[in-house]
């Protein structure tokens, strides 16, 4: 055998310390690629283990249904105050906002932590997801104005969370609508509302500057997203590319109950969708009916969805079905997603869906206490 390897040897015009040196950087070489292989998984993991962990010790906090029942059965609007004075993600904002508000504000600083623990690789998806609190703030200066609200009271219609708090804080004594568009000069919105600002003055409504500024989210939105690397953008890209279609199945439902056609939906319909894509859509703005949206989405994750609630629909005449059916879906599929990527992106997705469902109940809940005697089934019907 020694002989044969010295033949190779002498074969190859080599010299023994010359063949050993290359039997060493083979060696060499062969184990880094074992390294770098069996370590991927690892480096993989790795970035989201700390953020990961905090979405799943904040995800401990939230209401689990006994608690959430106990809230519930409150007599009163005050009664879910005091409960939820009991929970360290609510007490001091319960204690210093209407009930409301407080709601409001924990999310919006809900998202704003998300966004900053995050690794980079998704880093971008939940900044935009964060740009709700701006968003919304913008959309209650233009309604404060539209009702011609003094100062005090716009004042009280803002949420001080989001990158432009201060600046738009800084609007609320505008005069007008126009005046806010105007103010709004040099940020990433200016040019989408005034792109919208004619159709406002034709309608004298602040809908088409809302349905501009909803639009231009989910674009940005989805664009943050599309390009997925591995798995974590891809469980990502699917998240919130659902949330996108939902958003435009909505729009496009309530458009069709209003009895409007392809010219007056398409101008606020994100063509960037996940599974609905732009002939899709279009498909379904042409549609002559809300059953013709339904039948139009045969073949999508979303037809048995609505299908189940049609004849419902059929009955009363509310969209308000579809949306709150499109709802459940979303909660669902995120926490498919959630458990698709247990050691990376799954737990912060699962968290942040719950977070949201959350705080949507609470509002329902606090909007039924203020009423008198509202039936506790009828409550619970209503809840996501």
């Amino acid at each position: 055998m020694a002989d044969e390897i010295a033949l190779i040897i002498q074969s190859l015009g080599l010299s023994n310390e010359a063949f050993l040196a290359l039997v060493i950087l083979a060696f060499v070489v062969i184990g880094a690629i074992i390294v770098v292989v069996t370590s991927r998984p690892i480096l993989d993991i790795y970035p989201y283990l700390h953020p990961s962990a905090r979405a799943r010790a904040r995800k401990g906090r939230l209401f689990d249904e006994k608690q959430l029942s106990e809230i519930i059965e409150a007599n009163n609007v005050d009664e879910v105050a005091n409960y939820l004075r009991g929970s360290p993600d609510y007490a001091e904002y319960v204690d210093n906002y209407s009930l409301d508000k407080a709601l409001d504000i924990q999310l919006g600083e809900t998202y704003d932590m998300v966004s900053r623990m995050v690794p980079k690789d998704v880093k971008s998806s939940f900044a935009v997801l964060a740009k709700k609190s701006d968003i919304n703030n913008i959309k209650s200066l233009f309604a404060a104005k539209d009702a011609g609200l003094n100062k005090e009271a716009t004042e009280e219609l803002l949420i001080p969370t989001g990158s432009l708090y201060d600046d738009l804080a800084r609007l609320v004594d505008s005069e007008s609508v126009t005046d806010i568009v105007a103010g709004l000069d040099g940020t990433e919105y200016a040019p989408v509302l005034e792109e919208a600002l004619t159709e406002y003055e034709k309608s004298n409504m602040v809908l088409p500057l809302e349905n501009a500024l909803d639009k231009y989210y989910l674009e940005k939105l989805m664009a943050s997203s599309e390009t997925p690397a591995d798995e974590n953008t891809q469980v990502l890209y699917a998240y919130i590319g659902n949330q996108v279609d939902v958003a435009n199945i909505k729009l496009i439902l309530r458009a069709k109950a209003d009895n409007l056609d392809y010219a007056a939906i398409s101008p606020y319909v994100s063509s960037r969708g996940y599974q609905l894509r732009e002939w899709k859509l279009k498909d379904l703005m042409e549609s002559e009916s809300v059953e013709g949206v339904v039948s139009s989405l045969e073949g999508t994750k979303f037809a048995p969805v609505l299908a189940e609630v049609l004849p419902q629909y059929n009955e009363t005449g509310s969209v308000a079905l579809f949306e709150k059916a499109l709802d459940k879906f979303l909660v669902e599929s995120a926490k498919s997603y959630s458990m698709r990527k247990p050691l990376g992106v799954g737990p912060i997705i699962g968290f942040l869906s719950q977070k949201e469902v959350e705080v949507r109940n609470l509002k329902i809940i606090a909007r039924a206490k203020r009423e008198e005697n509202f039936p506790v089934a009828k409550l619970r019907e209503m809840l996501v």
